[in-house]
């Protein structure tokens, strides 16, 4: 009897981990960028990169090799349809990128950079 509760507990404690898994807000992917960008004012050089946004804190991490190479403030927006494919959005900033949105493939929302690192009212 003292087996079958144990095995019991393990099973709850099990789903329960993946139910907390399943409900963490985090989107992730990888993104090749093609020219130098800037993300909240730090120069991401062009190359390979992981990208992580944090739903949460409404935070998105440019990480490479495991270190976080730029940070800021990002907000999700619905589209209509789902991204065929990584898209990344950039806009003119001087004589640089600046980091707009990246949409990960398959997603149905695109994850807005705030200008400036700000916090968008209201969210």
């Amino acid at each position: 009897m003292k087996f079958i509760i144990n095995r019991v507990m393990v099973v709850f404690l099990l789903v329960t981990l993946a139910g907390t898994a399943a409900l963490a807000k985090s989107n992730m992917g990888s993104v090749s960028f093609t020219s130098n960008i800037k993300v909240n004012g730090t120069l991401v050089k062009k190359g390979h990169y992981d990208v992580r946004f944090d739903e949460k804190t409404g935070e998105l991490s440019i990480e490479k090799d495991g270190k976080v190479v730029a940070k800021a403030a990002a907000r999700l927006e619905n589209r209509y349809r789902k991204a065929g494919g990584t898209e990344v959005q950039m806009s003119p900033e001087g004589m640089d990128q600046r980091l707009v949105a990246i949409t990960f493939g398959g997603s149905n929302q695109n994850i807005l950079v705030n200008r400036d690192g700000m916090q968008a009212a209201g969210n």
